[in-house]
C-alpha cells in the first residue's frame, strides 16, 4: 500500500508542471484530512465540467478507491440481529463523509427560481455546515464564478475551511479561500485536465491515511 507521501511524489513525477503548486496541494490535503479525522463533512461545489468533478470526488471519498475499506468489527456488530445483516455488512465500506452540492437538482432549481441563482451553493453551505471541522472544496477554472464565490464567503461566515481549485491566476477565489491550488493553466479545458490528477491524488492520500493498515 502506498503512503500519502508516495502518492504525492508520484503525482509530481508524472505531472511535473504541478510542482509549482505542491505546497498548496499539501495544505489542501491537511485541511481535508483534519475534516476526515473528525468525521466532519466535506462539501464540493462547481459548475459545468467542475460539477461533474464534484460527483467524481464524492464517489472516490464515499467508497473504496484504491482500498476495500471493510467495516470494523464494532460496526459489523450492529448488523448481527438483522435478517441478512451480516451479508450487508460484508459488502458495505467505510466512507469519508462527502456531498456534491451540484447533485441537489430539486433544491438548486427551486432556489434559483424562487430566490437567487447566485446563491444556490451558498444556501447549501449555510445549511449543511454544522461543525468547525467541516470543509468546502470550491472548483472554478476562472476563480471568478459568482455562485462559487458566494459559497466560499458563506463558508467563511460559518467558520469552516475552504479549499479552492482553480486556474493559474486564481481569480477572486485566491483572495477569499483558506487554500487555493492555482493550477498552471489558463484555458478552461486545460485547467480541468489538471484538476483530475490533483483530486485523485488527494482522495488516494486521504484514503491511505484513514484506512491504510
Amino acid at each position: 500500500m502506498k503512503t500519502s507521501k508516495e502518492i504525492f511524489n508520484e503525482l509530481f513525477d508524472k505531472y511535473t508542471a504541478l510542482k509549482t503548486c505542491s505546497e498548496d496541494i499539501s495544505a489542501a490535503y491537511e485541511v481535508l484530512l483534519r475534516c476526515a479525522e473528525e468525521n466532519a463533512l466535506i462539501m464540493v461545489c462547481g459548475n459545468g465540467g467542475s460539477a461533474a468533478d464534484c460527483e467524481h470526488i464524492t464517489a472516490e471519498l464515499m467508497k473504496g478507491f484504491n482500498l476495500s475499506r471493510p467495516l470494523t468489527r464494532y460496526q459489523k456488530e450492529g448488523f448481527i440481529d438483522i435478517d441478512g445483516g451480516e451479508a450487508i455488512a460484508e459488502k458495505l465500506q467505510r466512507g469519508i463523509r462527502t456531498i456534491s452540492l451540484a447533485s441537489q437538482t430539486g433544491l438548486i432549481s427551486a432556489f434559483a427560481n424562487d430566490i437567487d441563482a447566485s446563491l444556490v451553493y451558498a444556501q447549501q453551505v449555510f445549511t449543511y455546515a454544522s461543525s468547525e471541522f467541516d470543509s468546502l472544496i470550491a472548483l472554478s477554472t476562472s476563480g471568478n464564478s459568482e455562485n462559487i464565490l458566494n459559497a466560499v464567503k458563506t463558508a467563511a461566515a460559518a467558520g469552516i475551511k475552504t479549499v479552492a481549485i482553480t486556474g493559474q491566476t486564481g481569480g477572486k477565489l485566491k483572495d477569499i479561500s483558506d487554500v487555493t491550488i492555482k493550477l498552471p493553466a489558463l484555458n478552461t479545458f486545460e485547467v480541468q485536465e489538471l484538476t483530475l490528477p490533483v483530486y485523485h491524488a488527494i482522495c488516494a492520500a486521504l484514503e491511505a491515511e484513514m484506512f491504510g493498515e
